[in-house]
């Protein structure tokens, strides 16, 4: 397993990072659609990670700076070949490890609410995430769940 930084012009992640946002699509109007593309993701505030096993794409997820104190967690997905065997949960594990390395005190995310979903939520409140009011320049919406946990 390599968690690299960047590979944000490599084929396989701007695959996979396009069929992300065109599944989020599928279940939430495109207004309430926060999946970054490729363009977005190269912001100075954001640190984008990619797992690779044996050189293939497993996961992908990112790091948003909010301030010094609070991170975003943006953009996580596992490749397809991958789902159901820990990959998420390694990722994140690792976002949550750079985030406190960082010296941030919360770290934030914004997932849907439709049933596929679910098993997002699911790791996310394994990880000890909560609901919570909308953070940053989120909004109440019906199609998105907040989420933080202190560090």
């Amino acid at each position: 397993m390599d968690i690299r930084i960047g590979e944000l012009s490599n084929p396989h992640v701007i695959k996979l990072l396009q069929a992300h946002h065109n599944d989020m699509l599928k279940h939430s109007p495109v207004e309430s659609v926060h999946a970054l593309d490729v363009s977005k993701l190269t912001q100075p505030d954001i640190t984008f990670y990619s797992l690779w096993i044996d050189n293939n794409l497993a996961g992908v997820g990112a790091l948003k700076a909010l301030n010094t104190t609070h991170g975003e967690i943006k953009s996580m997905r596992t490749s397809s070949s991958y789902l159901r065997q820990g990959i998420a949960a390694k990722l994140l594990t690792h976002i949550i490890e750079q985030a406190t390395l960082r010296g941030y005190k919360k770290l934030s995310l914004e997932t849907g609410t439709a049933k596929a979903f679910l098993p997002a939520q699911k790791l996310y409140t394994q990880f000890g995430f909560k609901e919570c009011e909308p953070f940053g320049d989120y909004e109440v919406d019906p199609y998105s769940l907040f989420m933080s946990k202190g560090l």
